[in-house]
C-alpha cells in the first residue's frame, strides 16, 4: 500500500518531513524522515518494508510492502521542527 500526503505552506525541498504512526492503544512511533536535500533516515524496525519518497508536486509518500496485522495504525505526516 502507498500512502500519500499533499504538503502545503512550504516546500518539501526546504524542510525535512516524515511519517509517524499510532497503533491502537499505543504511543506515537517514529517511522522516518526525508530531509530537504533528499536523504532519508528511518527507524531500525522500518527499514525493510517501509519506503519514504516525495515528488516534484510536493507530495510525500510512504510505501509499505508485505502488510502485516501490526501495521494497522493511524499514519501521520509531519514537518520536522528544528
Amino acid at each position: 500500500v502507498k500512502l500519500s500526503c499533499q504538503v502545503s505552506g512550504y516546500a518539501l525541498t526546504s524542510q525535512g518531513t516524515g511519517w509517524i504512526r499510532q497503533q491502537p492503544g499505543k504511543t506515537l512511533e517514529w517511522i522516518g524522515i526525508i530531509w530537504s536535500g533528499g536523504s532519508i533516515d528511518s527507524g531500525a524496525s522500518f527499514k525493510s518494508r517501509f519506503t519514504i519518497s516525495r515528488d516534484s508536486s510536493n507530495v510525500l509518500y510512504l510505501d509499505i510492502t508485505s502488510l502485516k496485522a501490526e501495521d494497522t495504525a493511524v499514519y501521520y505526516c509531519a514537518r520536522w521542527s528544528q
